[in-house]
C-alpha cells in the first residue's frame, strides 16, 4: 500500500524526471513528504508564476515536460502565466495544483476552483485525479499528451485526500514518445516543387527540433543552397553564421529579408504555425491562402490548414521530417543560390551592431562587445520588451538550446527562465535580458538563483519607462505621455541585498569591466545598464517616432 503522494512521486521518477519547481503549498503536502526520499531535485520559488516559467524553459531546453507543483486558488493563477506561455510557444510541461478534499468540492471551499473550467482553453489537457490508483496511468499518459503532436501544457489537480490515501497501485511506467514520420508521396510532392522554384525559402519554428536534426538541417540546406529564417524567438535552431542563414522572421523583421519572403515563390515552413508576430500580421503569408507555394510540416495534423492552407501538407515532427529530406539533393545545381549568398550578406549587415546613439551608454558597443566574449554554448534568456530587440538583432545565435525566450512575448519571463537553465546546465554562462519593466514581474526569483547557487548573469537594461508600449504612445498619441513613466529601486544595491553582486553601468566603457567583475563573482548578479529612453529601438529615437507621426 502505498500513498497517493508516494505514487506520484513514483511515477516522476519511472518518467525520467531530475528536478521539479515549486512553491510549497498545505494542498500537497503528501507529495512533498514522498520528495524528502527521493532524488529528484526540489528547486523551491518564490512566486508560481516564476516556477512555471523554469519548467517552461526547461521544457523548451530538453523537450521533456518541465515539472511544477503549485497549491490551490492563488497558486494556481499565479501559475497560469507560465501555462499560457507554454501553450503559445507548445512547450512540454507538466502543472501539478493541489486542490480541496473531495468532500469539500462544489461548495466554494477555501481557495476551491474549478480547473478543468479555469484552464481549460490554455493547456492541451486538464484532469483531476479522484482515485490514487489511477495514477501511475494518468501521469504517464500527461507526459504522452505533454509532449506529442504539438506539445504544451497538462495540468493536474490533486484533491488532498486523494494524496494521503493509501491504495495498491501498479508500477509506473515510462511514457513512449510518439514520432510521425513523413509519407513518400508527400516527400516527393515537395521535392518535385522545391526542384523548380526560382526564389524558395525554408523557415524553421516550433519545438520537437534535436540538436541532430538542427545539424542535419544545415547539411541538408547547404547541398540545395536553400536561404533559411528562423521564425519569432526560435534562432537557436539554425546557426545563424551558416552561409545559408537569412535572419530571423520575427517582430520588425530586416525589411530586405520581409521583402523576399512576401516574392517567395515556396515557402517550405517546418515545425512552426507561423502565426501573428512572425507574419507581421499575417501579411508576409496570407491567411488563409498565401501567395507562395506552401509546402507546411507539422507534428499535428490539426495545426495543417489551420492557418493557411498548403499546397503540400506534412504530418511529420521536425526530427524526422529533417531525417528524410537530408537523404535527398538537388539533381542540378539550384537556380537560387546567388539569392542565398545576397539574403546571408544583408543578415550580417542587418546584424552588425551601429557603434554610437544617444546618451552615455551605447548598446551597439555592449552587444559588439557580448558577442566577443561569450562562449558559443551561453544560453541568452529575455522576457519581453523593446529591450530584447538588441538581443534578438544583434546576438548570432550559433548553437542548440541556447536560446529561452517566450514567443507569447511575456513579461517577467528572462529571469526564472535563467535559473532553469543554469538549473539544468550549470556548466554553460546562462545570461538574462531584463527591462526595468519586466524584471521587477518576477524579478524576486533571484533570490532562488542566490539560494541554490545559480550564478546567472542578469543584464537589467533600466530606461525608466515601459519601452513598447512608450513607443507605440509615442507614434499614436505624441507627446502625450500617460501610463508608461517608471521610477526604479538601486538594482545593483538590490543584487547586493538579495546576496548576490552588483554592478552600475552609466557609460559604455563601464560595461566591459562590469561584466568581468560579476563573472568573477561566482555569484548571481545584476548589471544595472542605465540606457537613455531615446535608446528605444536600435534604429529610431523616440523624438524620431514622435515628429514622424
Amino acid at each position: 500500500m502505498k500513498s497517493g503522494g508516494q505514487l506520484i512521486v513514483e511515477a516522476l521518477e519511472a518518467n525520467g524526471v531530475q528536478r521539479i519547481f515549486c512553491v510549497p503549498g498545505e494542498s500537497y503536502l503528501a507529495v512533498l513528504d514522498a520528495l524528502h526520499d527521493s532524488e529528484i531535485r526540489t528547486i523551491v520559488c518564490r512566486q508560481e508564476g516564476g516556477a512555471a516559467m523554469m519548467a517552461d524553459c526547461e521544457g523548451r531546453l530538453t523537450g521533456k515536460p518541465g515539472i511544477c507543483f503549485v497549491t490551490r486558488g492563488p497558486g494556481a493563477t499565479n501559475a497560469s502565466a507560465g501555462v499560457h506561455i507554454a501553450m503559445q510557444d507548445s512547450t512540454p510541461m507538466i502543472l501539478f495544483i493541489g486542490q480541496v478534499a473531495s468532500h469539500a468540492k462544489e461548495r466554494e471551499a477555501f481557495q476551491e476552483v474549478d480547473y478543468k473550467s479555469f484552464f481549460g482553453d490554455i493547456a492541451k489537457w486538464v484532469v483531476e485525479i479522484d482515485d490514487a490508483a489511477r495514477i501511475p496511468e494518468l501521469l504517464t499518459r500527461a507526459f504522452a499528451v505533454a509532449t506529442s503532436g504539438r506539445p504544451g501544457p497538462v495540468v493536474i489537480s490533486l484533491p488532498e485526500d486523494m494524496l494521503t490515501s493509501e491504495v495498491e497501485a501498479p508500477e509506473a511506467k515510462p511514457y513512449t514518445p510518439v514520432e510521425t514520420r513523413p509519407g513518400d508521396h508527400e516527400m516527393h510532392a515537395l521535392l518535385e516543387r522545391l526542384q523548380n522554384a526560382k526564389r524558395p525559402i525554408a523557415i524553421l519554428g516550433g519545438t520537437r527540433w534535436t540538436e541532430r536534426a538542427k545539424s542535419a538541417f544545415e547539411n541538408a540546406a547547404e547541398a540545395w543552397a536553400l536561404p533559411v529564417g528562423c521564425s519569432f524567438r526560435r534562432q537557436m535552431l539554425f546557426d545563424n553564421l551558416h552561409p545559408c542563414y537569412a535572419g530571423d522572421i520575427g517582430i520588425g523583421p530586416n525589411p530586405r529579408l520581409a521583402a523576399y519572403v512576401k516574392s517567395a515563390d515556396l515557402v517550405l515552413m517546418i515545425g512552426g504555425r507561423f502565426g501573428e508576430m512572425p507574419s507581421s500580421d499575417y501579411t508576409l503569408l496570407k491567411s488563409p491562402y498565401p501567395d507562395q507555394t506552401l509546402i507546411h510540416v507539422h507534428a499535428d495534423a490539426n495545426e495543417l490548414g489551420r492557418v493557411y492552407r498548403p499546397d503540400v501538407a506534412i504530418n511529420a515532427s521536425p526530427a524526422a521530417f529533417v531525417e528524410a529530406f537530408a537523404k535527398h539533393s538537388p539533381k542540378a545545381p539550384p537556380a537560387w543560390e546567388e539569392e542565398a549568398t545576397r539574403l546571408h550578406g544583408e543578415y550580417l549587415a542587418w546584424s552588425t551592431p551601429p557603434k554610437t546613439g544617444p546618451g552615455a551608454v551605447q548598446m551597439g558597443p555592449v552587444m559588439a562587445w557580448l558577442e566577443e566574449n561569450l562562449p558559443g554554448d551561453a544560453i541568452m534568456t529575455n522576457g519581453a520588451g523593446n529591450y530584447a530587440t538588441w538581443l534578438h538583432r544583434f546576438h548570432r545565435f550559433r548553437r542548440f538550446a541556447t536560446q529561452g525566450a517566450p514567443t507569447s512575448g511575456s513579461m517577467g519571463y528572462g529571469t526564472p527562465a535563467a535559473v532553469a537553465a543554469k538549473a539544468l546546465f550549470p556548466e554553460r554562462e546562462v545570461v538574462a535580458f531584463a527591462g526595468d519593466g519586466c524584471f521587477l514581474m518576477n524579478g524576486q526569483e533571484f533570490a532562488t538563483a542566490v539560494q541554490y547557487g545559480l550564478p546567472i548573469i542578469v543584464l537589467l537594461i533600466n530606461n525608466g519607462t515601459y519601452g513598447t508600449i512608450r513607443m507605440h504612445q509615442e507614434r499614436e498619441y505624441p507627446g502625450r505621455v500617460s501610463g508608461t513613466d517608471l521610477i526604479n529601486p538601486d538594482f545593483a544595491a538590490l543584487a547586493r541585498a538579495y546576496g548576490g553582486h552588483g554592478e552600475t553601468v552609466e557609460a559604455t566603457e563601464d560595461f566591459a569591466p562590469a561584466y568581468e567583475r560579476a563573472r568573477a563573482s561566482g555569484k548571481p548578479s545584476i548589471i544595472e545598464i542605465k540606457l537613455d529612453p531615446e535608446a528605444i529601438t536600435p534604429s529610431k529615437t523616440l523624438t524620431q517616432i514622435r515628429e514622424k507621426t
